[in-house]
């Protein structure tokens, strides 16, 4: 996956900003049973980066969403409701 993001950030702010964006990204990925890299290019040529690697590979058939959510819920940081599927009624 690429992601690219554009912005009418200042140089500076761009400067700034970077060091905080890469430990959001990486808070957030570490709870991924995923190996990553993010990089941020500014515009004035500063280099910003920051890797992870896999901390859990997920058996055969084990749902990556279900565990995404149970991380991210034991971590407290977000509150997902469990979701309902009801069997559809034959008409």
């Amino acid at each position: 996956m690429n992601i690219r993001l554009t912005s009418s950030l200042t140089p500076e702010d761009e400067d700034m900003i970077a060091p905080a964006l890469i430990t959001a990204f990486a808070s957030f990925l570490d709870l991924l049973p995923i190996a990553y890299v993010i990089r941020i290019d500014t515009s004035d040529s500063q280099v910003f980066q920051h890797s992870g690697r896999a901390r859990h590979r997920p058996s055969a058939g084990e749902p990556i969403r279900d565990r995404v959510i149970e991380r991210l819920s034991a971590a407290g940081r977000v509150r997902i409701p469990p979701i309902v599927i009801s069997p559809s009624t034959p008409s």
